[in-house]
């Protein structure tokens, strides 16, 4: 039988591919696979017997922490059965000189609200004592007493210095507002004029006012205007007064060296003496109008 060469070339080309194809893709990942466990099958051994190296390094380790906190703790045993044996003796002395302390802060304390009740009665006859003062004045007052009061504030507003003019001139100026006159009582058509007439010897101008009455005021008018109020009030005196008899209670129940001040009946210092209205209202016939204030032009006030 004649041999066609053609197919044995063929054929032997088509064993060498499929060897190719074989040793490609199928005894070389093989292989690979194989090489790559074995290479990690020692790495993982290797890793082993590393932490088993390790591992008994730290027993090693372990059991001498283990020795070292054992003596540790026996010495700290120790050390705190002192500490606790000296703390029981400081906290019971400590309790000792606290219950005398205690003792001590509870008299003190009895005596502190003795004293601030003692204080407290003082205080609230104090100001039940102004109070009826404030009332009676109010009930006092009469159409003489209301005359002589504009006619003084009339007085007050002819001697206002160059600043308070010039205070009233701008407010004024800066609105055309009327300015506010309060009193503690309703202001006659005779009355008004004056005051009126006082303004405008003042000012050099006619000043529109608005009037209303006030209960807060005490026997007084004020004047009132653009954040500024010019005033004379007979409450000014009883509060002068109220605030310097609380000043000197309080000097006679703390000790100091302003009690002394306090128990002399001298005022102390930064007192303001209280000067008398109705003394003030009687002296205003005989009073120089071009002299200089005297104590109770510090109850006229300029305020912003």
């Amino acid at each position: 039988m004649p041999i066609d060469w053609f197919t044995v070339t063929a054929q032997a080309l088509n064993f060498i591919v499929l060897v190719w194809l074989l040793k490609r893709f199928l005894y070389g990942p093989i292989l690979r696979a194989i090489d790559a466990r074995e290479h990690r099958v020692a790495a993982e051994l290797a890793d082993a017997a590393a932490k088993q190296a390790q591992a008994l390094r730290e027993r090693d380790d372990f059991a001498r922490r283990n020795a070292d906190f054992d003596r540790q703790r026996e010495a700290q045993l120790a050390q705190l059965h002192t500490q606790v044996t000296q703390e029981r003796q400081h906290l019971l002395e400590r309790a000792r000189a606290d219950a005398a302390a205690w003792s001590a802060r509870r008299l003190s304390s009895l005596h502190d609200e003795a004293t601030q009740q003692g204080q407290a009665i003082r205080a609230q006859v104090q100001q039940e004592v102004f109070a009826i003062a404030r009332k009676t004045l109010q009930d006092l007052a009469s159409q003489a007493l209301e005359d002589r009061v504009c006619a003084l504030f009339a007085e007050r507003l002819r001697h206002l210095d160059a600043a308070q003019r010039k205070t009233l001139a701008s407010t004024l100026g800066a609105s055309d507002a009327p300015l506010q006159v309060r009193s503690a009582f309703v202001l006659e058509q005779p009355q008004r004029e004056v005051l009126e007439a006082a303004l405008r010897e003042t000012l050099g101008q006619d000043v529109p006012l608005q009037y209303s009455c006030s209960e807060v005021l005490v026997g007084g008018i004020e004047l009132l205007g653009g954040g500024h109020k010019i005033g004379w009030n007979i409450g000014d005196y009883l509060d002068v007064m109220e605030h310097n008899v609380a000043q000197r209670l309080q000097q006679l129940t703390e000790p100091g060296p302003d009690a002394a001040t306090a128990a002399s009946g001298k005022p102390a210092a930064g007192e303001t003496p209280a000067a008398a209205p109705l003394a003030d209202l009687a002296a205003l016939d005989d009073a120089d109008p071009a002299a200089p204030q005297d104590a109770a032009s510090a109850a006229t006030r300029t305020s912003r």
